[in-house]
């Protein structure tokens, strides 16, 4: 908890957001969200993609937005602090929704558990709850949680969870490198863990499994749908007359779920946003070029 109580912006919670960022905030017009779900940004940890979530903090709005869960990585934390300016200019930036009205709902995840004695209180305008229930534009119930709760890894060997921690890390950090190689070549953001992932068979069992867990338990509380997080796999799809929604991450895929005005539900992954944009921008560069030839 040391570690934790040496984040610089823990000490200004209740006054609210500051409008000083290491990165400034775009300005322009921006997409228009009803709801906004992102989760496992692990701030705290070199795997985050701080830079690609505050280009898409300053691309979208919305009404409510939730934080699914390990936003900040205690775990990591509480064994080296690293916390460059970006990590901050993510939080500024979530705080400085709340303070422009936007209804900022935090969950604490498994990473991010000491929050969690916090629950049902308000900092800085932002709500921290253990779940959440949230109505859709056309009446559907979801429930929200980080999903940990029914990870049996979690529940069962909590040691194997922390040993899984480590080997992520390795792989995180391997990612940054190719990454980094990837933009020096002018190559889009692609992810290797995610690859990794998807290739393990062990890997590909256990997220489907863990997606009906989650669903069964939310038809057992009779709502329509879920939303959660904990396994950096975004989704949706139905499970048993049940909506399932995971929102994924930012330190693997990159992505968030929204709901638009009428309900409607989408997955954004926004290294492919990025990417649509810089094309657009380049054939409009070119077309200039050309006009002006």
């Amino acid at each position: 908890m040391n570690a934790i109580t040496r984040l610089p912006f823990l000490g200004e919670l209740e006054e609210g957001a500051d409008d000083r960022f290491h990165t400034p905030e775009r300005e322009g017009q921006r997409r228009r969200y009803r709801t906004i779900w992102i989760s496992d940004i692990h701030l705290g940890t070199r795997g985050c993609n701080a830079a690609m979530l505050i280009d898409f903090l300053d691309n979208v709005d919305s009404d409510t937005i939730y934080l699914v869960g390990d936003i900040i990585d205690g775990w990591r934390l509480k064994k080296r602090f690293y916390w460059p300016a970006s990590h901050n200019d993510v939080v500024w930036r979530l705080m400085k929704r709340a303070k422009r009205g936007t209804r900022v709902v935090y969950i604490p995840g498994n990473h991010d558990e000491m929050f969690r004695q916090f629950t049902g209180m308000s900092f800085g305008g932002v709500e921290i709850r253990r779940k959440a229930i949230h109505q859709t534009a056309d009446g559907r119930k979801l429930l929200v949680l980080h999903g940990d709760e029914f990870d049996t890894i979690m529940l069962a060997h909590r040691w194997l969870a922390f040993v899984g921690d480590a080997a992520y890390t390795t792989l995180m950090r391997l990612n940054v490198v190719v990454n980094a190689v990837r933009q020096r070549m002018g190559l889009p953001y692609w992810s290797l863990s995610k690859m990794a992932k998807h290739k393990v068979k062990n890997a590909v069992s256990f997220i489907s499994r863990f997606e009906e867990v989650v669903a069964h338990e939310a038809g057992t509380r009779g709502v329509d749908g879920v939303v959660c997080g904990h396994i950096h796999n975004a989704e949706m799809r139905e499970i048993e007359g049940i909506e399932y929604y995971n929102d994924g991450d930012w330190v693997e895929g990159c992505t968030a779920l929204v709901e638009h005005g009428d309900g409607q539900m989408e997955v954004l992954h926004w290294a492919d946003e990025i990417a649509k944009r810089e094309r657009a921008e380049r054939a409009e560069r070119d077309a200039k070029v050309r006009m002006a030839a």
